[in-house]
């Protein structure tokens, strides 16, 4: 059943809401945005960190499994201090050889630390933010299988971070909630909030973390029925189709549709022949989990 604006709170009282989110993320446009993703997965990156033997392949595995962490680091990599030259990278392992080891490390082991002090907060919504977490990586694996496969023209690298952001907005959007004891109380009309606005929420904070124009285009408005995607010619058209096959027509179903969306591309030989690949490729990503 569709959810509707008004089963908890009116239309003002929404907007409301979604205003004060927007301008939480202008208060930090330093960067400084500390928000819980997984708290399995920020215990696992703070031990990676804290091992001096990790590779820089094992650092780089553990952090690509955190879509904040990843973009903070990526955004470190990428400030004047660290590029001069203005050659903007889009890959976690090389961001971290770029930062070197010890300032690698450091960064997201504070970000993560950081998470932890906060995952309290998040205790009420946990097991939606480790469902959002679970299909922001599942997006991810799969979005790179697509662009092995049937965009050779787009970089998986860039797929794949795409995948693991494209839903960034909700995990900021459970924090605050989590925050805020009105919205404790009112569980359905969070489920409404980050159905209906995490898209746009993300947007801005992506903006805010300083990730790539061409990843902020890729990630928008995923959550809204499209046409048919016939070819994957864009890298929005792989975040697209990555989403729907990574579960992803549940949050599309979610918003205020007159009748339930029914996308072809869960049906196209193309993306099904694929399938086998994808379940392998979701699956590595969470095996240890």
């Amino acid at each position: 059943m569709t959810m509707t604006a008004t089963e908890n709170k009116s239309s003002t009282e929404l907007r409301d809401q979604y205003l004060a989110m927007l301008e939480d993320i202008a208060k930090e446009l330093d960067g400084n945005t500390i928000f819980p993703v997984c708290f399995d997965i920020s215990i696992q990156i703070g031990a990676a960190m804290k091992d001096p033997n990790a590779s820089i392949q094992k650092i780089a595995s553990e952090v690509e499994k955190d879509p904040l962490i990843t973009t903070k680091l990526l955004k470190l990599a990428n400030s004047a201090s660290y590029n001069p030259s203005g050659r903007a990278i889009v890959n976690i392992e090389n961001a971290v050889i770029r930062l070197g080891m010890g300032v690698a490390r450091s960064a997201a082991l504070a970000c993560a630390m950081d998470q932890l002090s906060r995952s309290a907060q998040l205790a009420p919504f946990e097991a939606q933010s480790r469902l959002w977490w679970q299909h922001s990586l599942k997006t991810a694996a799969i979005a790179r299988v697509l662009c092995k496969h049937l965009a050779p023209r787009l970089n998986p690298e860039v797929a794949f971070l795409a995948g693991l952001v494209h839903d960034l907005g909700a995990f900021f959007m459970l924090d605050r909630a989590g925050r805020n004891p009105e919205l404790l109380e009112r569980p359905k009309t969070v489920e409404y909030l980050v159905a209906q606005w995490h898209d746009s929420i993300g947007t801005v904070l992506l903006d805010t973390l300083s990730l790539p124009e061409e990843i902020i285009e890729a990630v928008r408005d995923n959550d809204l029925p499209r046409p048919p995607t016939t070819q994957l010619r864009r890298l929005t058209d792989v975040i697209y189709v990555a989403n729907l096959f990574a579960g992803g027509l549940e949050e599309i179903n979610k918003q205020d549709l007159p009748e339930a969306f029914v996308p072809t591309e869960l049906n196209d030989p193309q993306y099904t022949n694929l399938i086998n690949e994808m379940n392998e490729a979701c699956q590595e990503i969470l095996s240890v989990f």
